[in-house]
């Protein structure tokens, strides 16, 4: 019995489809000269901590106040601080509060402790936190006259809270008298996620050492918001606008990473859905940028994902500092990001690179928005799907055309694998012949192929990344930004807990059986045809495909895997439809006929191919001799 097999076409397509699958997962792996580099520098960062005796789980250090009623430890910190012991010690902390944004801002330091979104919460029904319990560090670090090191989360800050318009405006000022300070200023509008914020000192010429460097210092542990801690780790990172307008990322899967960048005009510490953004008017010149990755494996118990590090020199302008800036406390939305355009902040949305990215930005992004603003957004989800199903359908039609003329011609291509069986480059020769005559191009199944690549790349970086879809319900699923559990378990199971996670979700089922019926659909109908000789049997791909849909999807959004059921169910009806109602066998074998009376005129590639097969034929011809 002859062993079925799949003709080249759709190989080449599933080869195509899987290799884009890789590069999807695995785009964002460093490239070894990277991953060399930073071996290198995680060797340096061990030995470093060895020889200081630091702790092995980075910590962002947060000073312990001192006791106010005690005058020894009060009289220890104004002599530490030299000239700024002029401000009063008194703890506490200011608090700004508007519809949208809750924040205190300590005294000592100056900073924001807490950042408190106040229309969301977690999947555990928490208040988003992005800053809380000292997992956030802002300070600069100076020198002062006298060759004091001063850092500002060492100082304490006389608050003044006041009103201009409608906006609350919250000065913080490190005194050295009266008229000579260094002031914080933070501005919350109504409304708003988008804080102004100013860096200023004022006759403070003689008191900072201008010589020395002036370091702007920016720390972040990043709060665990997800139900998969690994899921909301892949999409959290920080990302930045830099070199007039270019937008680059540290990676979010490495250990550990970090550049050195010049002209940066905004920071996004992103934690996938949330995101503390620091914009400023005046571009830092450059700044060190670190990440290092907390996440090892799915926990419930894990709370931090990663550690954000950025240092800044600022420069003096006679002798004083200033700098107007801007803090975004709020959700990676591009509704409420597009507000800030004239800042670029919709830029720190992971929409996905090149023409996938325009495709998520200006397609699917406002399409979504506009269906979810008047339908349910699962159904959203399915209308979108049908739609674009439809769109694709010529190409659909195109493949299954392609498919339909090759197995038209097998009898003819099975009459010259047995007449020219001993030789191989005489049967290529007459099976490219054949092509050419029918009017029939082996590559043209695989073309459409092509075509769709960016819708499927773009709908997969769109779901995971959509606010619209976060805690979004639809039939069993909670959360069309999260996996679809219908089923858990407690124990770690190793590499299945790895790979496939510690539970079971229902929509990577059911679209990797629709993907299993798709496949038995196209594959039964290439089987049929004769093979190139030397193919090998590729039926296992028939069970591969919906093997990784079922494996690597199981931890990522309903939304997606609800996307894939429905586009192969609504793709194996196209091709049902072509099969039975639109395309005729009989009308296309009488077309390739008439096609063959037809003079053929090569073209220069056809031309040049040819002409290559007989000169490696003539060359084997004379090698016998």
């Amino acid at each position: 019995m002859e062993e079925k097999k799949l003709d080249p076409n759709s190989i080449i397509g599933f080869v195509l489809i899987f290799g884009i699958l890789i590069f999807m997962f695995y785009q964002n792996q460093p490239t070894p000269e990277e991953l060399e580099a930073q071996k290198a520098e995680q060797e340096k960062i061990e030995a470093a901590a060895q020889q200081e005796e630091v702790a092995q789980e980075p910590q962002i250090e947060t000073p312990a106040p001192i006791n106010t009623q005690d005058s020894t430890a009060v009289a220890n910190y104004k002599n530490s601080v030299g000239a700024f012991g002029f401000t009063s010690t008194q703890e506490g902390t200011t608090k700004l509060e508007n519809e949208v944004l809750y924040l205190e801002v300590s005294n000592k330091g100056a900073q924001i402790v807490e950042a408190r979104m106040k229309n969301f919460v977690t999947y555990d029904s928490v208040p988003v936190y992005l800053v809380k319990d000292g997992n956030a560090k802002f300070a600069l670090n100076f020198t002062s006259a006298d060759n004091r090191v001063l850092n500002t989360s060492d100082l304490y800050f006389e608050p003044t809270l006041s009103n201009n318009g409608d906006n609350q405006v919250l000065s913080m000022k490190a005194k050295v008298s009266d008229n000579q300070f260094l002031e914080y200023r933070y501005e919350m509008k109504p409304n708003d996620y988008l804080l102004g914020f100013t860096i200023r000192t004022q006759g403070l010429n003689g008191v900072i050492n201008s010589g020395r460097p002036i370091d702007l210092e920016w720390d972040l542990k990043g709060i665990r918001h997800g139900k998969s801690v690994k899921y909301e780790n892949r999409y959290t990172r920080l990302t930045y606008n830099h070199d007039e307008g270019k937008i680059s990322k540290l990676s979010e899967g490495s250990e550990f990473d970090e550049e050195t960048e010049e002209d940066i005009k905004w920071l996004s510490y992103r934690q996938h859905f949330f995101s503390t953004i620091l914009a400023t008017d005046t571009h830092f010149k450059t700044a060190e940028l670190s990440s290092q990755n907390l996440v090892e494996e799915e926990s419930k118990e894990t709370e931090f994902t990663k550690i954000y590090k950025t240092k800044a020199p600022l420069e003096l302008q006679g002798g004083e500092l200033s700098m107007n800036m801007h803090w975004y406390y709020g959700p990676t939305d591009v509704k409420v990001l597009d507000k800030y355009e004239d800042l670029g902040l919709t830029d720190t949305i992971p929409y996905g690179w090149g023409i996938f990215g325009w495709i998520n930005r200006y397609v699917f992004t406002p399409f979504y928005n506009f269906l979810s603003s008047f339908l349910p957004y699962g159904i959203a989800i399915i209308v979108m799907t049908i739609l674009v199903r439809l769109a694709l359908s010529p190409v659909t039609y195109k493949s299954y055309l392609s498919q339909a003329k090759m197995k038209v011609l097998k009898p003819e291509i099975t009459e010259i694998n047995d007449k020219y069986k001993d030789n191989a480059m005489k049967k290529q020769q007459e099976t490219m012949k054949l092509y050419n005559k029918a009017g029939v191009s082996p590559m043209s199944g695989c073309i459409p192929a092509l075509l769709q690549l960016p819708i499927f790349y773009a709908l997969f970086m769109f779901f995971p990344t959509s606010f619209e879809l976060r805690q979004k319900s639809f039939l069993w699923a909670e959360d069309l930004a999260s996996y679809d559990s219908i089923f858990e378990w407690s124990t770690n199971i190793p590499v299945i807990s790895s790979f496939y996670g510690n539970h079971v979700s229902l929509f990577p089922i059911l679209a990797s059986i629709a993907i299993f019926f798709y496949m038995t659909l196209t594959t039964g109908q290439t089987m049929q045809m004769q093979q190139q000789p030397g193919m090998p049997n590729m039926k296992f791909i028939m069970y591969l495909s919906p093997l990784i849909m079922l494996i690597f999807f199981n931890n990522y959004a309903s939304g997606l895997s609800l996307y894939y059921f429905i586009s192969n169910l609504i793709t194996i009806f196209i091709m049902l439809a072509i099969k039975n109602y639109i395309l005729d066998e009989d009308k296309i074998h009488a077309q390739i006929q008439e096609n063959k009376k037809k003079p053929k005129k090569e073209n220069k590639f056809q031309k040049k191919m040819r002409e290559m097969m007989e000169q490696a034929e003539e060359q084997k011809k004379t090698g016998r001799r």
